[in-house]
Formats: C-alpha cells, sequence, structure tokens
C-alpha cells in the first residue's frame, strides 16, 4: 500500500507539472512584454508546488536588492531551475546548459521569459556565450546560474565554474550565494518519480565589490561556494577521503 500511494502521488504530481506547464507555454504564447511573461511563469510554476502540496520555506528573500545582481545556487535536482523560478523575483533570466535548446517545448519556454543558454563542452561556443552573458550583465540583467553546470546522484557540491563570477565583475553587480535543501530527495537523478517533501531556499547575504575576500573570478567563486557549503548539509566533493 505504502508504495502504491508513492506511485500514485507521483502520477498525480506528473498531471500537475503537466496542465501548469502547458498553461505557462498559453500564457508565453499570448502575453506581450518579457516582464509579464516573466510574471506568469512564476505564478505557473508556484502553483506546481501549492498543488502537489509540497512545502517551500524560503528565507532571506529581503536580501535580493531591487537593482542587478547575480544569484549562485546549489544544483541537485531537475526541480532547482522550477523551484527558484516559482520563489525568486520574476525578473531573473536563469543560465541554462545549451543542451536544453533541443528539447522543443521546453526550449520555446525558455527562450520566452529571457534565459541564457551556455555552450559547455565546445570551446569557441563556450567563449562566445560568456561573451554574451558579460554584455547582457553590464547592461543590467540579473541573472541566476548553477555554477557546478550540472548535478549528480551522489550528495555533495562540486566544483564551481567561473562564468557567473566573470559576470558579476564586470557588471559591478552584487553576487548572491544561495542553498537549496531537499529538491535531491524529492526528485534525485536516478528516477522520474518525484515523492512528497518539504524544500528550503536559504537566501545569503551578497558579496559585493567592496569585500576584499577576492581579487578575481576563480577568488570569488570560492568565496561564494564554501558560503554555500557552510550551510548546505551535504559533502564537499571536492575534499573527498
Amino acid at each position: 500500500m505504502a508504495r502504491l500511494r508513492k506511485i500514485t502521488y507521483a502520477i498525480y504530481a506528473w498531471i500537475i507539472f503537466c496542465i501548469c506547464s502547458l498553461s505557462a507555454v498559453f500564457f508565453c504564447l499570448l502575453i506581450p512584454g518579457l516582464h509579464n511573461r516573466q510574471k506568469s511563469v512564476t505564478i505557473c510554476a508556484r502553483a506546481i508546488f501549492t498543488l502537489t502540496r509540497v512545502r517551500v520555506s524560503v528565507r532571506g528573500l529581503h536580501k535580493i536588492p531591487s537593482s542587478s545582481c547575480i544569484i549562485v545556487a546549489n544544483h541537485a535536482s531537475y526541480l532547482d531551475g522550477i523551484l527558484l523560478k516559482a520563489y525568486l523575483p520574476a525578473r531573473f533570466s536563469y543560465v541554462i546548459k545549451e543542451e536544453m535548446q533541443r528539447v522543443p517545448i521546453a526550449s520555446f519556454l525558455l527562450k520566452r521569459v529571457g534565459s541564457k543558454f551556455v555552450e559547455r563542452f565546445n570551446p569557441s561556443g563556450s567563449a562566445r556565450d560568456m561573451r554574451h552573458l558579460l554584455k547582457v550583465a553590464k547592461k543590467g540583467e540579473s541573472l541566476a546560474f548553477f555554477p557546478e553546470g550540472t548535478f549528480t546522484l551522489e550528495p555533495g557540491l562540486q566544483k564551481f565554474r567561473a562564468g557567473a563570477f566573470a559576470a558579476a565583475i564586470s557588471a559591478g553587480a552584487p553576487t548572491i550565494p544561495l542553498v537549496i535543501s531537499g529538491t535531491r530527495q524529492i526528485l534525485p537523478a536516478n528516477t522520474l518519480l518525484p515523492r512528497y517533501g518539504h524544500l528550503r531556499i536559504d537566501i545569503l547575504d551578497p558579496i559585493d565589490q567592496s569585500d576584499l575576500s577576492y581579487s578575481n573570478a576563480r577568488d570569488l567563486a570560492n568565496l561564494a561556494r564554501s558560503k554555500i557549503l557552510h550551510l548546505l548539509e551535504e559533502p564537499d566533493l571536492l575534499n573527498k577521503t
């Protein structure tokens, strides 16, 4: 009976996800203006968690400035991007791996809400995409990154890529570390069957240009990573014994 309840919940969660996703696509087709589309998709994303009765706690939302900033978060599940879209201010554009452009409906939806795509494996493509990110960051766009670049079944924090931090330094924008907890338990990398659970978002203090703890993008990446690791209840995969 316990297994049947889990399967029933997973099917229900997928039905809710499909309904909310199709609603988001419908809104993106009809609604003019990027900001209006971003707000409508935020409502659809939050509805997924509300209707599936997943409890979400958000701490430190007041630490996000109204001006341009760069958010960097740990990455543990496909749920992470949906979660941040649901509970962060709608204005944020998300930096996503280039492979998502080959997923037809998802690609359309992501483009319509201003997402940026980044090539991870081709050096010339990566350099081109990085130049574009630096340009939009300088123009004052607020961006959200998962600097690990991917996630694995094994719990723990991986090495951070430096792109997000180069964008923050180039734009003179504060970097805001953010900790996601619980998504790995609700939707692990080895299953498509979501589970019921509790999620938490912890928004940490911004790191701005006056912070003397870093002098370049790599130093800033290490500083932000250490702050996330301090609160994240997962091991440091760079210091495995």
